[in-house]
């Protein structure tokens, strides 16, 4: 039970990390770059064909607990797919982000190993990105996400969550996250 907790917060992280996309700018040319993509995914460009590794200290465990993450542009350009995976493979996830046209705002649906989905908006507002999910098939009571993404001066990528948990709202972990090109998405 600890462990699904654990794992399940260290999953709403990855909302935060989807959130921090738009607000970095990188010179580099990407090879994704010159390939189209729709007009409303275009503030996550910078991110796309990036991978990303981040850590933090479980609090329960004392476990160190890497996330890494690669984006990418997906379904001629009208998406952006991110893949992730914690520690090798313990736990993995698949985060697909589109415009919507009705609720005019980007959305994204993230699928998982461990059997449960997400489905949430996000905004992007002054340099901060924010979202706001909702949980399907948890088993510890988490119905709902939200999440806060920005790039720190020094160009680590921090994002923090909450999660509503049997009707309370209760701090989830923060990570921080580096451009590691190394890096490597993992699923057993």
């Amino acid at each position: 039970m600890k462990k699904d907790r654990t794992i399940l917060s260290i999953i709403v992280l990855l909302a935060g990390t989807i959130l921090t996309a738009s607000v970095f700018q990188h010179s580099e040319q990407q090879q994704d770059d010159a390939a189209p993509l729709n007009e409303h995914l275009k503030p996550l460009k910078p991110f796309l064909g990036k991978t990303w590794k981040g850590k933090f200290v479980d609090p329960n465990t004392k476990k160190q607990v890497y996330d890494v993450s690669r984006w990418e542009r997906a379904l001629n350009g009208q998406a952006v797919r991110i893949r992730h995976s914690l520690n090798d493979g313990e736990y993995g996830g698949e985060t697909i982000i589109i415009w919507d046209p009705k609720k005019e705002s980007l959305v994204f649906f993230y699928f998982t190993t461990a059997g449960f989905y997400t489905n949430g908006t996000m905004t992007v507002e002054e340099g901060k990105m924010t979202s706001h999910e909702i949980v399907t098939g948890n088993q510890n009571g988490i119905t709902e996400v939200k999440a806060v993404g920005i790039l720190l001066p020094d160009g680590r990528l921090h994002s923090k969550s909450q999660y509503l948990q049997n009707g309370e709202w209760v701090d989830g972990h923060e990570f921080f996250y580096v451009e590691d090109a190394t890096a490597r998405v993992i699923f057993k």
